[in-house]
Order: C-alpha cells, then sequence, then structure tokens
C-alpha cells in the first residue's frame, strides 16, 4: 500500500462522531470528489475504507444510500453513484444548493461555522481528491477539484486554520498544494492523521542523516585526496635532494623528516610525527618538509 494510501486508511479509522462534522466532511469530499451535480453524484476510488467510510457519511448525513459497482473500464475501482432525484436533492438542500440560482459550486461557509467542521471539511477533500508524496521521495501534499470557486475558497478557509497552500490548474482541474515538510507534518496531525505525520518525520530525518554521513564521508575523501597528492609533492622534493647529494649535507632535523617520509609514503602528517624519534608535533613536521619543498624548488629555478 502506498504511503497516500495508508494516509487515508488512517483518516478513515476515525470515528464519525459530532452530526455537523459528518456533514462537514461529506461536503468537503462532495466538492472534490468526480462528479456532484443536482443530477447526478458519482465517486470512482482504488481506496475500500473510502468507499465505506462515504457510504456511511451519505446516510448519517442526508439518508441516502448510493449504489455501489466495480469499473468495468478500470478494474480495482469501486463506483459510488446516485442518481435518485430526491435523495440528490435532499443532498442539494443540506448545503443550500440551488442549481438554478448558482450553476457552479462555492463553499458554504454557514455549513463550517465551527473550527472543528473546516477541519472535518478537508479531511473529506483529501479523502476524495488527495494525494500525498512518498516521503522517502520528497514532500508534497495536494488537493484537486474541478470547481474553480471551490478551490480558492478552500485556500481562504485553509489560510485561516494557519496553512497558506499554493495554487495552480493542471488539466483543467485546480490543485491546493504543500511542499514544505514541516507544514505537511502539520497539517497531516490536524486532519487526524498523526501516525503518517510520525512517517514523514522519520524519514526526513534519516535523508538528513544519510545526507549528513555522505557530506561527511565525502569531505573525508576529499581531505585524504590532498593528503595524498602533499605526500607525492614531499616525496618528489626529497627524491630530487637525494640524487643532487644534498640529503647529508641537511640539518638532523630536516634529515630525519626527510627519512620519515621516504620509508612512509602512505601515513598522514599526524602519524608521521607520532613515529618521530623525538615525536614532534604535526606542525613542526609540517614545517620542516615545506622546507624541503623549498630547497628542491629553489635549486631547480
Amino acid at each position: 500500500m502506498s504511503y497516500s494510501s495508508e494516509t487515508k486508511a488512517e483518516l478513515c479509522r476515525l470515528p464519525l462522531t459530532r452530526p455537523c462534522c459528518v456533514q462537514a466532511e461529506l461536503y468537503g469530499a462532495l466538492l472534490y470528489c468526480n462528479t456532484f451535480t443536482h443530477n447526478e453524484l458519482r465517486v470512482v476510488t482504488e481506496h475500500a475504507a473510502f468507499a465505506q467510510r462515504m457510504e456511511k457519511l451519505l446516510h448519517r448525513a442526508a439518508g441516502v444510500r448510493p449504489e455501489r459497482s466495480g469499473g468495468e473500464d478500470s478494474p480495482g475501482k469501486i463506483i459510488l453513484s446516485l442518481r435518485d432525484p430526491a435523495a440528490l436533492e435532499r443532498l442539494c438542500a443540506l448545503y443550500g444548493l440551488d442549481p438554478l440560482r448558482s450553476p457552479s459550486h462555492h463553499i458554504n461557509l454557514g455549513v463550517l461555522e465551527e473550527d472543528c467542521c473546516r477541519v472535518s471539511f478537508l479531511r473529506g477533500a483529501f479523502l476524495a481528491g488527495g494525494s500525498i508524496t512518498d516521503p522517502g521521495k520528497g514532500y508534497h501534499m495536494e488537493f484537486i477539484t474541478s470547481h474553480y470557486s471551490v478551490s480558492r475558497e478552500a485556500s481562504t478557509l485553509m489560510g485561516e486554520l494557519g496553512f497558506k497552500p499554493g495554487e495552480l490548474s493542471r488539466g483543467g482541474n485546480f490543485v491546493l498544494y504543500f511542499k514544505q515538510s514541516e507544514v505537511i507534518e502539520d497539517l497531516l496531525t490536524t486532519l487526524g492523521a498523526p501516525l503518517a505525520a510520525m512517517e514523514l518525520m522519520n524519514a526526513k530525518a534519516e535523508k538528513e542523516l544519510v545526507n549528513k554521513v555522505n557530506r561527511r564521508t565525502n569531505c573525508e575523501v576529499a581531505n585524504l585526496g590532498k593528503a595524498v597528492d602533499a605526500a607525492q609533492e614531499q616525496l618528489r622534493a626529497i627524491r630530487a635532494l637525494e640524487r643532487q647529494g644534498r640529503l647529508p649535507g641537511l640539518s638532523p632535523r630536516l634529515r630525519e623528516a626527510a627519512r620519515l617520509r621516504l620509508e612512509n609514503p602512505e601515513l598522514s602528517l599526524s602519524q608521521l610525527a607520532d613515529i618521530a624519534s623525538p615525536p614532534v608535533s604535526k606542525s613542526s613536521l609540517h614545517h620542516r618538509l615545506k622546507k624541503l619543498m623549498e630547497m628542491a624548488e629553489e635549486h631547480e629555478k
């Protein structure tokens, strides 16, 4: 099951309690489902739990029962449909819809006076027309409806609850979306899906840990590369001095530094400093090797 389906399954497990919230959740689902007019209601979904919940919402809020069928053209899909004029009239009257006065849908805020009802409305909207990306791949949550005015009014409603979505149109539909992981986490918790929010937080933490390890590994590899290059430069300089017969005439400290590097080309500067006799600091050894390189460079010039 996808992350989006798991999130909807969690929301569908919420109990249907207050009548006002049941009515509000159904309202959101109706305005974000496939078809809702005074002639027809049609909900197409692959999510069995949502289909069941939609049937309960319709019965509890309006006393109507839709017909259920399978998708002949799309196996695995469930279709809930309602064409009975009396039942559709009850639904329209429940939300103050008058298709003769206003053929396009708007959100009747009189049905959503309380914050709990507004949250329930958004829950229904997400169940019917929403989706969320697997947090392992990215952060994206969206609500899709074919009604322009509904989308704009839902955006305002979300803003009043503290969530400001982005807006776009896609294929004749209107989309409200969120891309900030923290906002999505808060919205999921508000809608009633804290487990999905926790899964998102865990995925984000795991991703940040992997990125941190990768950055550290890349940094260590880069530093190792620099150390290897520096050791090769030091070896070239010391061998040049050796060919020139200049090593025996160097000071004891410089001869010791040259010997350490020639005998241990693979060791880091810190490791060389530790095996020196007597032990020296890393900065002292670095200074001596640098002096050897400068001497070789001056001779070449």
